[in-house]
């Protein structure tokens, strides 16, 4: 599934609103994280949207009418989606111990 990482800057986090009540955007798989939850050094929120192209490009749409943030390239998103993606992989294994 396609996905896309944007960098909003941490006093611009309230205005994400916008993306999370839009129609499109909201059926898709989104994730906020705050740099310093990832271990990483800085002053903002990584958004993440996996989904349709369409839901990807209305996200880039709505974040530089807004002008929330930037999105990342490919090379510097990829080490935050994988931060992420194994801080939810370890969530789940612990709830699989707890519940298992």
């Amino acid at each position: 599934m396609a996905y896309v990482i944007f960098e909003i800057p941490k006093e611009k986090e309230s205005e994400l609103e916008i993306l999370k009540q839009d129609d499109l955007i909201s059926r898709q798989s989104l994730t906020f994280r705050d740099a310093r939850s990832l271990g990483m050094v800085g002053d903002v929120v990584y958004f993440k949207i996996e989904g349709s192209e369409e839901a990807l490009q209305r996200a880039q749409d709505m974040v530089d009418e807004h002008q929330l943030g930037d999105k990342l390239n490919p090379a510097d998103a990829q080490p935050i989606y994988d931060k992420i993606r194994d801080e939810e992989e370890s969530a789940s294994e612990g709830m699989g111990m707890i519940f298992g």
